[in-house]
């Protein structure tokens, strides 16, 4: 395994331990300063800063919403992240819980891009390994 890859590997255990525990000043070490969330391929997301994804982050935890991490995985130089989500509205009307699936776009270190997506394989697709 290269150096770059055991970054990466790293960098995705560290953004599992921190969404896990809803731990928003080591998610916050995690993005860089101008990180963008949003659907993929949005030229203008709802999240255009790190304060913006942390302020949403908080603002789901305040309504009650919840997200288990179900797994990472390494796709190139992309992370991709499993999330168990429940508490919100939209997953409510889906049974209770849904699989949400992240493509982390990464530079010198710190997540620039989170893609946000329902099923798998489009992420897999996205991040480049499907």
């Amino acid at each position: 395994m290269s150096k770059s890859t055991d970054s990466i590997e790293q960098l995705a255990r560290q953004v599992s331990t921190a969404l896990e525990a809803g731990d928003l000043a080591a998610i916050g070490e995690l993005l860089d300063p101008n990180v963008r969330w949003g659907s993929p391929g949005d030229p203008s997301p709802p999240c255009q800063t790190r304060e913006q994804v942390l302020s949403w982050y908080e603002r789901g935890h305040a309504a009650g919403a919840t997200a288990r991490v179900s797994g990472t995985a390494v796709v190139g130089d992309k992370i991709l992240v499993g999330l168990v989500v429940a508490g919100t509205t939209d997953r409510q009307e889906r049974g209770g819980r849904a699989l949400a699936w992240l493509v982390l776009s990464l530079r010198d270190g710190r997540v620039v891009d989170i893609a946000g997506f329902d099923g798998r394989q489009e992420a897999l697709a996205w991040a480049g390994g499907g």
